[in-house]
């Protein structure tokens, strides 16, 4: 009886031995994650090191901007030497103050109404060419849909047999307002041309008429081309969005642009990555693609060699004391404040 639970005892030790070792060599092999500073944090500790004398001497303040970097953290632990130098006690971790949470703030960004609410304070602050053109857009996309089975119009559409006989020269306009079908994929779209049409407008902020001969460039060279190469003009809309990404492009070379939250690339190849998106997705070569980025390249070469220019008798009309030039620029003047210092 003594050597069987003695032998049971020895055996119940090395299982143990065994299951300790496994577990060690286990966690040895899992990858760990590396050590990082966010460009968020970065920000937050360049901000303290550069405050005033006054605010480091106050401990509010220091306390605040302390819980306000622990509250950045997303994944990721800080670098070794920023340990030394940023030393945390207990007292920083008080939650009692009412001073540093708003709740009652906390709980209106959490609101039924904050999305539609921040869509709508987004389209009010949309300089004026921009949201005309959207506006319009959804307009004939609404047109379309009901009175014509969510398609767009066909009185919308370039059709150079009306436009020629019955005088509709809308149509070469209007073709551009066509986003697709209303649906998620023209509100992806939409929001597409938002992001960059609006932000191509606001760096023209001071000079919007060269915005407005850009869109009129882009807009006759793709009509023609369209025309003269025989494709269909139902795509234009769509197309034009490939334009004003090659023009901010070339406005911000250089910059890194982040995709997807997967990798990053420079901004001069953000127009040839969609070509590349678009051929994988929809198995097919993107010609309407690249005359975008064709018609693009011709606009900024064009530009910087200062071949093209805005007239000047637009250039007077915008500067003049007409009603309509002076609603534009008090619209303008709102935009330019932003980028004051």
């Amino acid at each position: 009886m003594y050597r069987r639970r003695r032998s049971f005892l020895m055996m119940l030790a090395s299982a143990s031995v065994l299951l300790v070792v496994a577990a060690v060599a286990s966690a040895r092999s899992i990858p760990q994650p590396p050590s990082f500073i966010s460009s968020r944090r970065k920000q937050l500790f360049s901000g303290i090191k550069n405050n005033n004398n006054s605010n480091l001497n106050n401990p509010l303040v220091e306390r605040n901007n302390r819980a306000s970097i622990l509250a950045s953290i997303r994944g990721g632990a800080f670098d070794d030497d920023t340990d030394d130098e940023y030393d945390f006690d207990d007292s920083d971790f008080d939650f009692d103050d009412d001073d540093m949470f708003d709740f009652d703030a906390a709980e209106d960004d959490f609101g039924d109404d904050n999305t539609l609410t921040q869509i709508i304070d987004a389209y009010h602050k949309t300089p004026p060419l921009t949201k005309a053109y959207l506006t319009a857009s959804f307009g004939a996309a609404l047109l379309g849909y009901v009175s014509n089975k969510n398609d767009f119009p066909s009185i919308l559409q370039l059709d150079w047999k009306p436009i020629l006989t019955k005088l509709q020269i809308w149509r070469p306009l209007t073709a551009f307002l066509n986003f697709g079908p209303l649906g998620l994929g023209y509100l992806m779209t939409a929001h597409f041309v938002w992001t960059y049409m609006s932000t191509l407008e606001r760096l023209n902020h001071s000079n919007p008429y060269d915005f407005w001969l850009m869109m009129l460039f882009g807009s006759v060279m793709m009509v023609g081309g369209y025309t003269m190469l025989g494709l269909s003009p139902r795509f234009l809309g769509h197309n034009l969005s490939t334009f004003l990404v090659y023009v901010w492009s070339r406005y911000h070379e250089g910059l890194e642009v982040n995709m997807f939250e997967l990798f990053n690339t420079r901004a001069e190849l953000l127009p040839w990555f969609f070509l590349g998106q678009t051929f994988l997705l929809e198995g097919e070569v993107p010609i309407l693609d690249f005359l975008g980025i064709v018609f693009g390249h011709i606009y900024h070469h064009y530009k910087t060699t200062n071949v093209l220019r805005t007239p000047r008798f637009v250039i007077q009309w915008y500067n003049g004391d007409n009603k309509y030039a002076q609603i534009l620029r008090e619209k303008y003047k709102t935009i330019s404040s932003d980028f004051e210092m």
